[in-house]
């Protein structure tokens, strides 16, 4: 049989999607044990002892100023801004990607507007956004909803509007008006798409976070890596980014299965 007509069943899925990751740890382990068995006192890799060790004040020792256990900290309110900004994102998303995906007038008016959004690094407008809105919370969120609600948007009204005709006609001829049309033959169809987009907005998602953490903030993830890095402390950055991945593939995962547990028709032979 050759290789593109062979199926993978789920455990050996998991296997085969196992193996590059232990490939890593381990091409890891042997650099970082090289490393030491030179500099005993390298830095830029540490060995998984000193990982732990450095982690272990931050995760279980609740910190001497403010109290907090710092790790947990810094994990709920990256998660908070993250889960503000995906939400606006979506509902953003949802709404005006369905108005522009039916309405043709609609579409020709803003559509344009969307786009040139869109195209704007969100970094560069990062500045503006400190200006406007000050250098809480607002600022943050702000920008994670810049930087991924255009490309949402986009995406739901390009796939609205590549609707078969066919059915938008056979809705107007039962009686349905716009608005439906825009509930009853959209809006389902919208769903399945909605939450791919999600799913695919949520890496530069993490990115605007910890960039906007990074400049200013004074709890996060993103606000951790970067106050360390001036002490070159990879034992506590490393354990933060592996962390990031972590919760950014629970999320993925969970997103998918809602998805084909909600939507099982979008997802023909794969559910």
């Amino acid at each position: 049989m050759r290789w593109v007509n062979r199926r993978v069943r789920r455990g050996n899925r998991l296997l085969l999607g196992a193996l590059p990751i232990v490939a890593l740890v381990v091409l890891y382990l042997v650099a970082a044990g090289a490393r030491h068995s030179v500099n005993p006192s390298d830095k830029i890799l540490p060995l998984p002892s000193a990982m732990v060790e450095a982690m272990a004040s931050l995760v279980a020792e609740p910190d001497r100023l403010s109290g907090d256990y710092l790790f947990w900290a810094d994990t709920l309110a990256s998660l908070t801004r993250l889960g503000i900004g995906l939400a606006i994102s979506t509902l953003s998303a949802l709404l005006v990607g369905l108005v522009l995906g039916i309405l043709p007038p609609v579409r020709a008016t803003f559509g344009p507007l969307v786009t040139g959004i869109a195209v704007i690094p969100p970094i560069a407008l990062l500045p503006i956004l400190f200006i406007a809105f000050g250098l809480g919370e607002t600022a943050k969120v702000a920008l994670i909803v810049v930087g991924i609600a255009p490309f949402m948007i986009r995406d739901i009204a390009a796939h609205i509007g590549a609707l078969p005709r066919e059915q938008i006609i056979k809705a107007q001829t039962l009686g349905a008006n716009s608005w439906q049309v825009m509930l009853r033959v959209a809006l389902p169809q919208a769903m399945p798409r909605l939450i791919q987009a999600v799913r695919l907005s949520l890496g530069p998602a993490w990115v605007f976070l910890i960039s906007a953490e990074a400049i200013a903030a004074d709890v996060g993830l993103g606000y951790r890596i970067f106050l360390v890095r001036r002490y070159l402390s990879m034992d506590i950055i490393l354990p933060y980014v592996a962390w990031i991945a972590l919760l950014a593939v629970v999320m993925d995962i969970a997103l998918t299965r809602s998805s084909r547990r909600l939507f099982p028709w979008a997802h023909g032979a794969d559910h």
